[in-house]
């Protein structure tokens, strides 16, 4: 029945959205590095990938946010001036994906950890808080597994990694998302895909949707696509909700109770609100908060809730 709610509710969203589409298609195309931030954006260079982020706020507390799969370190645009009021913020794009280096690259979990950490370590950065979304959230818990002196405390928001997929599940999700699937995404599923992140859509969320069809003519944007399907395989070859009790980390949980990508509304159905209790057991030292009417951009779509959830977290 929830699946068929899910089918039911995109359906909906493209005969809605159908009109309102029209103006995308005449969006000129934009390479990544042309794409507005709004914020200051520097660079780094770890293992000879120049690495884009952006470095607001002063502080000897240091909270590295990382995306999620497709975005950029744009999506933080509604935490970063709050947090940097009393932290140092440091929002990563990711190899592969915004204004950093694209190529073909591991792109598994444990390879972002890595490069994470050594970035830290070129910005004489001794740990740092990990605040992850989605993706984000799951490489955050490889980062705790396998570097454990570089993780202060985990934010963890709508992550993945906690859904368990059967082998034949996870075969057919790496097989479904090829480059050129990708690549050929119409315009007016780009808009409806990417409004499924959302509760209720507003449009101060619009860059979303126009960003990422601008990239479609970036020069690299085919390297932009490989290592999102990189990632995809990477998240379902790289599961954690088993090793969940080996992290000692005070972890922060971030869910909201309409969140339409998890669980995998094709493979599994069910609730957000379950998954998330199940891991929120699994770990040591956590604590969960279900956020209402919010989807799986919670960060963006209930940007309040979040920045005072995390405040309040790294203060106690």
């Amino acid at each position: 029945m929830e699946k068929i709610l899910y089918l039911f509710s995109i359906m909906t969203l493209i005969l809605i959205n159908s009109c309102s589409t029209s103006y995308y298609y005449n969006l000129p195309p934009k390479e990544f590095k042309d794409i507005d931030y709004n914020f200051n954006v520097k660079y780094s260079k770890v293992r000879n990938i120049e690495i884009a982020y952006i470095d607001e706020g002063k502080s000897d507390k240091v909270l590295l946010l990382i995306h999620g799969l497709g975005t950029s370190a744009k999506s933080w645009i509604k935490n970063i001036p709050f947090l940097a009021k009393e932290f140092r913020v440091i929002a990563v794009d990711l190899p592969g994906y915004g204004k950093s280096d694209k190529g073909y690259y591991p792109y598994s979990m444990q390879w972002y950890a890595k490069v994470l950490t050594e970035l830290l370590d070129i910005l004489k950065i001794e740990k740092a808080t990990f605040i992850g979304h989605s993706m984000g959230g799951q490489i955050s818990l490889v980062t705790a597994l396998n570097y454990p002196n570089k993780v202060d405390k985990l934010v963890l928001i709508s992550p993945a990694g906690f859904e368990k997929f059967l082998e034949g599940e996870g075969d057919w999700m790496k097989s479904a998302f090829t480059i050129d699937l990708i690549k050929e995404t119409t315009t007016r599923n780009i808009d409806v895909n990417l409004r499924a992140n959302f509760y209720k859509y507003s449009e101060d969320a619009a860059f979303f949707v126009t960003d990422r069809i601008q990239i479609k003519g970036a020069s690299d944007f085919e390297d932009y696509c490989y290592a999102v399907t990189r990632n995809v395989a990477g998240m379902i070859d790289e599961p954690v909700l088993e090793k969940l009790g080996n992290i000692n980390h005070k972890a922060l949980i971030l869910f909201g109770e309409n969140d339409g990508l998890i669980p995998n509304p094709y493979l599994h159905g069910g609730f957000t609100h379950d998954i998330a209790k199940f891991a929120n057991e699994k770990l040591k030292n956590s604590e969960l908060i279900l956020v209402p009417n919010c989807g799986h951009m919670l960060q963006f779509e209930k940007f309040n809730e979040a920045n005072l959830a995390i405040s309040k977290f790294l203060n106690n």
